[in-house]
């Protein structure tokens, strides 16, 4: 399923590049059909020209619904599902997240040693700019859950976020985003095969010049998923 959703995501222009071709094809055939149909004397030509007709007007309903598809599956079905949006990043290391602050005023850039005790309200967390609003920090998450909150920076370049369990040092990246997000769902977290316990939850966000700014750190506990 994923491996399907990643080739119709990363085939997008040249499926409708395709389509339009295709369409632009039987569009004329449909025409010209259309002018034979009108100029028919006998019915031999009449029922000649409606076949032609109507199997290009079959065609072009076809590519229509195919071009729909190819649409809601990019907009609406890629992006809850996690691995099936590729990280566009072909230069960069998205496992590397250098510390940088967005301004004076901003929240110096603290990562958090793993195993440390967070501040209440998580770290390096900018309103409006990089924020995580859901789940809450120190909130029980069991399930699969929508991650909720803004990525929205000068200059943005893409989002990335991650989990790694309390005391481990291995950051897993569950899914990013080419996209700004201002208060809405940067996507889902299938915590269900996690071994219960805290995880660290942190949003990276990154430049269109290869900047990961300090990343957004809170502390959440998974819980069991309930039994069937």
């Amino acid at each position: 399923m994923e491996e399907a959703l990643r080739f119709v995501h990363d085939y997008e222009i040249y499926i409708y590049i395709i389509l339009g071709v295709v369409a632009a094809w039987y569009l004329r055939k449909f025409m010209v059909a259309w002018g034979e149909l009108r100029e028919a004397a006998f019915g031999l030509e009449r029922e000649t020209a409606q076949a032609r007709l109507n199997w290009s007007a079959s065609v072009l309903v076809f590519v229509l619904i195919l071009g729909v598809v190819e649409f809601a599956l990019v907009s609406y079905v890629v992006p809850t599902v996690p691995g099936a949006a590729p990280i566009f990043t072909p230069t960069l290391d998205l496992l590397a997240t250098p510390t940088v602050t967005l301004d004076a005023n901003s929240t110096p850039g603290i990562v958090p040693t793993l195993g440390a005790t967070l501040p209440p309200g998580g770290s390096g967390c900018v309103p409006g700019q990089i924020e995580i609003t859901a789940p809450t920090a120190g909130a029980s998450v069991r399930g699969l859950i929508n991650i909720i909150g803004t990525a929205n920076i000068p200059n943005f370049g893409f989002y990335k976020y991650e989990t790694a369990q309390v005391n481990d040092s291995t950051w897993l990246t569950l899914q990013a985003g080419n996209v700004t997000v201002v208060e809405d769902v940067l996507g889902p977290w299938d915590t269900a095969r996690l071994t219960p316990g805290d995880y660290y939850l942190r949003l990276v966000v990154t430049d269109n010049a290869g900047q990961a700014l300090a990343p957004c750190t809170i502390q959440v506990r998974v819980e069991a998923p309930p039994e069937e």
